[in-house]
């Protein structure tokens, strides 16, 4: 709950409704920003904190504070606001369903952040589930690779806990979770991750990752070329509840 906010309002004499209004959003938005804490887009968070008569960071703090990486920000914008996700990942889990222990073991061994830096790291990771967590979540379907369940990411006791994590997350009804198998041979997934959010105003965004830093892809073209990429994996997995079963079972060899 965003009390600043709420104080804000009472003091300024302004409702939800009037301040959606000025601001340029649906009132239910505004609702969200003061029941669940949702940290508007930028150009929302200025417009109203100066309807307010505010600093942006009075009202929205953890602005002033942001752990993850400054290129990272605009993709977690759009991921905040995201209606649905995409997402297809074949060497690691995405980070929206990873324990902290399974987080942990890939920031270190990625051996690109200063131990200083990963525990920040991993509380932006962490902090970014709380989407799946609220009561109008988006829509994830993730495919990932069989090798990824098998592949022992900071061992047995890691990795038997991050499998039956999955399984937990797959009861969720806003979440499908679909395995590629390891008897598929060359497919679109071999080109490397990428996740596709849609937005409330029914606009697409991608998302690509590398080796330095991730890339968001809003142009048409680009956007309709991931999504050919994403039927074709979507396409070689197997169902949502025989992924569940496979994730089952190779839990069971994680001892």
């Amino acid at each position: 709950m965003n009390d600043a906010l709420r104080v804000a309002l009472g003091e300024t004499g302004h409702t939800t409704e009037s301040l959606a209004e000025r601001v340029g959003v649906d009132p239910k938005t505004v609702g969200r920003w003061l029941s669940e804490g949702r940290i508007p887009h930028p150009r929302h968070r200025m417009s109203a904190a100066e309807v307010l008569g505010r600093d942006v960071g009075d009202i929205w703090p953890d602005t002033s504070r942001r752990r993850e990486p400054v290129w990272f920000r605009p993709w977690q914008e759009i991921e905040r606001e995201a209606v649905s996700l995409r997402s297809f990942e074949s060497l690691v889990l995405p980070g929206l369903l990873q324990t902290e222990a399974y987080a942990r073991a890939v920031l270190t061994g990625a051996g690109t952040l200063p131990r200083a830096d990963i525990d920040r790291h991993i509380g932006a990771r962490l902090a970014r589930q709380g989407i799946l967590r609220r009561e109008d979540p988006p829509q994830l379907t993730a495919v990932i690779d069989e090798g990824v369940l098998r592949r022992p990411v900071g061992g047995p006791e890691t990795m038997r806990e991050q499998l039956h994590a999955l399984v937990a997350a797959c009861a969720e009804p806003h979440v499908r979770i679909h395995v590629v198998p390891s008897s598929v041979g060359a497919y679109a997934g071999l080109n490397g991750p990428f996740v596709i959010a849609a937005c409330p105003d029914h606009r697409l965004a991608g998302y690509l990752d590398n080796q330095l830093q991730g890339q968001v892809v809003s142009d048409v073209d680009e956007v309709a070329a991931i999504m050919a990429a994403w039927e074709n994996v979507r396409g070689e997995a197997l169902s949502h509840w025989q992924s569940v079963d496979l994730i089952r079972e190779v839990a069971e060899t994680w001892s």
